[in-house]
């Protein structure tokens, strides 16, 4: 979809600064800021590199200041906050702001006018920044002054007598410098300029939503230099920084490589749908590598790594929906290998920890993720001979019991818990108090243990062992029967959010949709309905979910402020765009045709918001309390998968066709082929 801005937006500092663009490079890293070209989060940078894919991020350049000098006229094009002032006010210079797809900038200055177009190269901790003079009477000269920041990316800087200053260098057009022992080399090439040595600390940069967030929010950047370039009208310079020595390459052939091969990520889903393009470009970006031949699925940006039970929810809509079945492969087969007594990893610490294994949902999502990529590619023979061994032991040490108290009761549903452990999506916690700790029998973990059972029962069959897997699904339809026994409230016409023991807990929250949103089943229509009526009455909002309907006495309709108080508002109301997926699944399955109609309207705000904050993306969270401001990360993994897969379940099917990526002997080469029948694919091979 066209996303542009013109002088109404880009003049505006407050609503530019509101609005973000990402570039992601494939291995975790990434380029990132505002409109405004003002930072507001202290992950915002022109080269943002994971030194260890797919983590180990590195905020390393921040930015290029850019001043326009015409004749003896300068015009600043940068824009900082600072403590109580904006400095330079270069946004006022800004006439456009495009994606195209590169976050691409138009500025108009003393008759002047340059473009500027910011490109991440894919599978590089690369990124390329092309100046194009579209408009000038007589020559100009462009002065970019590189601001560095070489701290991890959860960290500010502080001016200090460590850094290496001297450590730098300029020959050629290339520019060389590690300000710190240990850390990456920089590497800028900016040719045919001169590099005028300026060496110096700039104080106290503001950024707002660290600011808003609770957080320390002002930093020091150091800067080596100015360099100096003349230009004509249809002249351009391509400025390449990079990790790689190797960074003296033809900057424009970069930049036309990756248009290329986001024209086919976006071709493989749709010709001329241009949500579901956008939503493509999006779900790419989230695809990184994790190994030499495996892959994962980053659950945000800028601050998250991968998690499991994100990759295992976002992975049909990031890879089944985009035809990316050989990367869905991979990370399956890399999340197979880090299996630890039947559970999957919750999280891979980024300084190379071990995984944390608090996931009671996780697991059991990699069920549904095998189950769905088995529907998609018709792949049985990976899924039968390689993962159906794991899903076996997963399922035998639950029946047997695992850590956190996982553990199959003597009614063969599903119990977890442990003091100070969250197990659930809901996973909030504030020192070693958990706010949802949801111990016993939470709903959506039965869903997803019937559907484990049910599918295990089938692949069995597909494996040769028919009696077993009838056998097994035999004991399905008993579990279906006992569950809707134990969790259905007739007085709410709805089901419990958690069992255990005894005790009941009949809040509302979206959880009870999964019920009506995996593959197998497990209401009765009469039943189903009653579920999405409450769901549509209490918490359906235009973007998403709520956590908690309103009426309940622990709702928060604001997630803001400091981190305690955001993380005690994270699930008691906030709304979770992800969820917009499992209500249209569930509407679309109980409803029929008319619920289609239903949830296309469900999805027009989600759509709309591709044009706020994260632009072409979508935010992970927003405020249960109109208008609903978004919050948290601004490009979240399973948010744009289940609107992607929402909006192909919801929109006539796309022309399909196969695509592939290849680069022999060193050099990306495109073909494409069309297919009469099967889902369109896309792969990568040395990119």
């Amino acid at each position: 979809m066209t996303i542009t801005f013109d002088s109404s937006i880009t003049r505006d500092f407050e609503a530019g600064s509101r609005r973000e663009w990402l570039e992601a490079n494939g291995l975790g890293g990434f380029a990132s800021g505002t409109i405004s070209g003002a930072h507001t989060r202290r992950y915002h940078g022109l080269l943002v590199a994971a030194t260890r894919p797919p983590v180990g991020r590195q905020v390393l350049l921040s930015k290029l200041a850019e001043t326009l000098v015409v004749g003896d006229r300068r015009f600043e094009l940068d824009a900082n906050a600072y403590p109580g002032a904006v400095h330079p006010r270069g946004f006022e210079h800004l006439v456009e702001f495009a994606l195209t797809p590169f976050p691409t900038f138009t500025y108009a200055a003393g008759g002047a006018r340059l473009r500027k177009t910011i490109a991440a190269v894919h599978g590089e901790n690369t990124t390329v920044v092309v100046y194009e003079v579209l408009e000038a009477e007589a020559e100009v000269v462009l002065a970019l002054r590189p601001f560095v920041a070489y701290r991890d990316a959860h960290a500010l800087q502080h001016a200090n007598d460590g850094i290496g200053f001297a450590n730098a260098s300029f020959h050629d057009g290339l520019f060389r410098a590690r300000p710190y022992p240990g850390m990456p080399e920089l590497f800028l090439s900016v040719p045919g300029a001169r590099f005028e040595a300026r060496p110096d600390w700039y104080y106290r940069f503001e950024y707002a939503l660290e600011r808003d967030r609770g957080l320390d929010a002002l930093e020091d950047l150091f800067s080596h230099g100015v360099f100096h370039r003349t230009l004509r009208a249809g002249e351009r310079l391509g400025v390449i920084a990079s990790i790689d020595a190797d960074a003296t390459r033809d900057p424009f052939e970069l930049v036309e490589r990756q248009r290329a091969r986001r024209r086919i990520a976006a071709d493989i889903v749709s010709a001329d749908d241009p949500v579901a393009r956008t939503l493509a470009l999006a779900a790419d970006t989230f695809v990184v590598r994790r190994g030499d031949d495996l892959r994962t699925i980053i659950a945000g940006y800028p601050w998250f790594p991968d998690w499991g039970r994100d990759a295992m929810i976002a992975l049909p809509g990031i890879c089944l929906a985009t035809g990316r079945l050989d990367d869905a492969r991979k990370i399956l087969r890399a999340f197979a290998g880090s299996v630890s007594e039947g559970m999957l990893p919750n999280r891979f610490p980024e300084g190379g920890e071990a995984p944390e294994y608090d996931s009671v949902d996780a697991a059991l999502w990699f069920f549904v993720a095998a189950w769905r990529y088995l529907e998609a590619s018709g792949d049985e023979p990976f899924v039968v001979k390689e993962l159906l061994p794991v899903l076996e032991e997963i399922v035998a040490l639950h029946e047997r019991g695992t850590r956190h108290g996982v553990r199959v009761d003597d009614d063969g549903l599903l119990c977890a818990g442990a003091p100070g452990v969250k197990l659930t999506w809901m996973d909030a916690k504030i020192g070693e108090w958990v706010v949802t700790p949801r111990h016993g029998k939470p709903v959506e973990v039965q869903a997803l243990w019937i559907n484990a059972l049910a599918i295990l029962a089938e692949l069995r069959k597909r494996g040769g062992r028919r009696a077993q897997g009838e056998g097994l699904a035999g004991r399905v339809g008993q579990l279906k029967d006992r569950f809707v026994s134990v969790f259905w409230n007739e007085e709410a016409g709805y089901l419990y959010d958690v069992v255990d023991g005894e005790s009941r807990d009949a809040s509302i929250r979206p959880n009870a949709l999964f019920a009506l949103a995996l593959p197998f089943l497990l209401l009765p229509k009469d039943k189903a309905k009653a579920v999405l009526a409450v769901v549509e009455a209490k918490l359906l909002t235009p973007v998403g979910l709520r956590s908690l309907a309103p009426d309940e006495p622990s709702y928060r309709g604001r997630y803001e402020g400091a981190p305690a108080v955001r993380d005690a508002a994270y699930h008691q109301g906030t709304v979770w765009s992800w969820l917009i997926g499992p209500y249209v699944e569930a509407v679309v399955r109980t409803l029929g045709a008319p619920g289609k109609a239903r949830a296309r309207k469900a999805l027009s705000g989600l759509v709309a918001h591709l044009q706020d904050a994260g632009l072409g993306t979508v935010s992970e969270i927003f405020d249960g309390d109109a208008p609903h401001t978004p919050r948290g990360c601004p490009s979240q993994a399973w948010s744009v998968a289940e609107l992607l897969r929402a909006h192909r379940d919801t929109s006539v099917a796309p022309r399909k066709r196969t695509y592939k990526l290849v680069t022999p002997k060193g050099s990306d080469a495109l073909s494409k082929s069309a297919r009469k029948k099967g889902p369109g694919t896309f792969s990568e091979k040395g990119v």
